[in-house]
């Protein structure tokens, strides 16, 4: 597990440094924006595009593997194959006498007499934590 951690924090160093070589490039090529000297030199305008593009290949390149690496140990370290069922809530189905016409009141007929407001199918199991939520 202390191996996880490390590659993670790897991974975020590496992010981070990637994040650092390509804010410095400059969008025309020209990196770290040098212009001046000899052209010929180390960290000419040319050298340094070479140097960053260079690092951000091989950073890309870095931080693919270990997300790759990260995955598989994420996959191995969790051990939860079962589904989690602590929130799933059973309630009996409910049969309607007859069949419920939802626009029955809206055809300007009036409502039956014996019309009463709809009722909770079942009631809540006593542990539902939200049992009194929809009363407020």
């Amino acid at each position: 597990m202390s191996l996880f951690f490390f590659l993670t924090v790897v991974q975020a160093l590496v992010a981070a440094a990637l994040v650092g070589v390509i804010l410095m490039q400059r969008s025309e090529g020209g990196g770290l924006g040098v212009g001046g000297g000899n052209p010929s030199g180390l960290m000419s305008a040319r050298g340094a595009a070479d140097f960053l593009t260079r690092a951000t290949a091989i950073l890309a390149t870095i931080f693919v593997v270990l997300s790759i690496a990260l995955a598989a140990m994420a996959v191995d370290v969790s051990s939860g194959r079962e589904i989690d069922t602590s929130l799933q809530r059973t309630a009996p189905a409910a049969v309607p006498a007859a069949p419920v016409d939802p626009l029955a009141g809206a055809a300007g007929s009036a409502a039956p007499a014996d019309a009463s407001p709809a009722a909770p199918a079942a009631p809540a199991p006593a542990d539902d934590p939200l049992a009194g939520a929809a009363k407020q």
